[in-house]
């Protein structure tokens, strides 16, 4: 057995460093399961003097195992050479495991290191302790230097965009925006690269190869990346720095991967984006999200607060420290500055992203992205114009809140609304959203589904929140997204968790588009059909086509809204 569980290499800026960090992940039931003498021989070998380390298997013992993995670090390295050298060690959920995490210049070194900090705790146990850890410290020693990390730094200026939810819509809307002011725009996402509006290379680029692909596109001016938290995790962020940084929110999503199991550290992996925002920089924070806020402790940019509520305490201290706020004034989207009057710079129902003034999370979408507009130093009139071009279709946002009318042989036809909705947070919006359009009397129409790489609480609250939201509920399963599940154990989540509210009745499709067209099928005039659509968008776009669908305008689904809220 070793001690090794995982060692990870991050190029750039991480949970643990703001630089090119490795990341050890470790056994230590070997410091846990130690006699009192053993843990004390390996604690005086590693320099720790005085310590009491507690008694196998106890919560005191794993607090020496914290102390001790960490001197273990330092002593190996300063053997091997390395005198100064900063290490971060965490806890994880499995007690008998945990984080280690050091700085690295040399790769070849570096991994050496921690493969030699391993070998040393392997032999913990045996009498030649002593031994082993100087025979650690030669194989460190005598490892190849290797690569330098390969973390750019940037020559142009750079918006990043990180959050639960929104940070794909919010990305889109500043690439936007910039290219209204006529800027060759580079941005990278979930779908894939771009280079002034063109899809250069699809695929999930919101790890550090997507920023990377970004700046190195020919003769862009601005660089806009989606930081997602499996890339922050997994291989640190490809930038030093950037000029502009955006959190969007922090909610329940991923948790139980890569050691982040509450909301709080998934919160903490976020904060990585805005702490290496320039000094000089803006950190966009979302002032309604109490997480969010907190993450102005832990950065050096200056803050933008953006809030739907003006009068919102987080406004209030922004701007007392000099920072600046956008916020929601009579309907107006305002910039607030320090002893200045209101800037307002355009009617929330003049930006279509907002659906009509309808969508909570687009609202917040548009604060932020023109905030982080005006904080990387567009004009004023370029964000105005941006803002009111953006609109919620195929072309624009693909996959987040596409609004469609479909086609009825006689009266009122049949509304469609297909978005991600790939959490909680997000399919509350999207059942906020269908409401907002349903006529009275009309009918919700659900197709429900997840992936495969969600708690089973998840899931499960998924097909809670279905449920009580919609008339008519069906699942319709993503057969490319199922990651180590299989499509019944999702079944069997989501069933449950809409059985809790007394829901029972609800058929399951094996691919998306078979449960939209279900749904469509059983829908009658008036009726809005919503789909949790992931893995089949263009094919959920081409069957609407089909039959006679067409993407909602902004007039249209004003109308709607309007209608709506009419008296039956």
């Amino acid at each position: 057995m070793t001690s090794l569980v995982e060692l990870r290499i991050l190029e750039g800026p991480n949970l643990y460093f703001p630089r090119a960090a490795v990341k050890l992940t470790l056994d230590v039931s070997v410091i846990s399961d130690a006699s009192d003498e053993a843990a004390l021989r390996f604690a005086r070998r590693i320099g720790l003097r005085t310590t009491r380390p507690g008694a196998p298997g106890s919560g005191f013992r794993q607090r020496f195992a914290l102390r001790a993995v960490e001197r273990l670090v330092r002593a190996i390295a300063g053997e091997a050479g390395t005198r100064r050298l900063a290490v971060r060690v965490r806890p994880t959920s499995d007690p008998q495991v945990l984080v280690v995490a050091f700085p690295w210049r040399n790769r070849g070194r570096a991994r050496a290191l921690g493969e030699a900090v391993a070998h040393a705790l392997d032999a913990l146990p045996a009498p030649d302790l002593d031994a082993a850890v100087s025979a650690a410290a030669a194989e460190v020693a005598a490892a190849e230097p290797g690569e330098r990390p390969t973390t750019i730094t940037p020559r142009i200026p750079v918006v990043a965009v990180t959050g639960t939810n929104g940070k794909t819509t919010t990305s889109r809307m500043v690439a936007h925006i910039a290219r209204t002011s006529g800027l060759v725009v580079g941005w990278s996402n979930t779908d894939g690269v771009y280079r002034d509006g063109v899809l250069v290379e699809a695929g999930d680029y919101s790890g550090p190869s997507g920023a990377a692909r970004a700046l190195g596109l020919p003769d862009v001016q601005l660089a806009v990346t989606e930081t997602a938290r499996g890339g922050i995790l997994l291989k640190g962020i490809g930038i030093t720095r950037n000029d502009v940084s955006v959190v969007t929110n922090v909610t329940a999503d991923h948790l139980g991967l890569q050691g982040i199991d509450t909301v709080d550290q998934l919160a903490e992996v976020k904060s990585v984006v805005p702490r290496i925002t320039r000094r000089d920089g803006w950190a966009v924070l979302n002032g309604d999200d109490p997480r969010v806020l907190a993450m102005r402790q832990v950065v050096s940019a200056q803050p933008w607060i953006f809030s739907r509520d003006p009068d919102s305490p987080a406004v209030r201290e922004a701007l007392g420290h000099g920072g600046r706020a956008t916020t929601v004034i009579d309907g107006w989207i305002t910039v607030l500055v320090p002893g200045a009057d209101p800037d307002p710079l355009l009617e929330l129902v003049d930006v279509p992203m907002t659906l009509a003034g309808l969508s909570r999370f687009n609202i917040e979408n548009a604060l932020a992205a023109a905030s982080a507009a005006l904080a990387i130093g567009l004009a004023r009139e370029h964000v105005v114009e941006g803002l009111r071009s953006f609109r919620p279709d195929a072309e624009h946002n693909p996959g987040r809140m596409n609004f469609f009318s479909l086609p009825a042989p006689d009266g009122q036809g049949v509304s469609v609304v297909m978005d991600l909705a790939h959490n909680e947070a997000g399919l509350e919006a999207l059942l906020e959203i269908m409401a907002g359009v349903r006529p009275p009397d009309a009918r919700l129409l659900l197709g429900l589904g997840a992936v495969g790489d969600r708690t089973d609480e998840l899931i499960d609250a998924l097909g809670e929140i279905g449920a009580k939201g919609s008339d008519i509920l069906a699942i319709g399963h993503k057969a490319h997204y199922l990651r180590g599940r299989t499509m019944d154990e999702i079944d069997a989540l989501l069933r449950a968790g809409a059985a809790r509210v007394g829901v029972t009745d609800i058929d399951t499709y094996d691919t998306e588009v078979a449960c939209l067209a279900a749904l469509v099928d059983r829908a009658e005039p008036g009726d809005v059909v919503g789909l949790m659509c992931h893995a089949e968008r263009q094919q959920a776009y081409d069957w609407i086509a089909e039959h006679g669908g067409t993407a909602d305008s902004p007039e249209t689904l004003a109308e709607k809204v309007r209608a709506a809220s009419s008296p039956a």
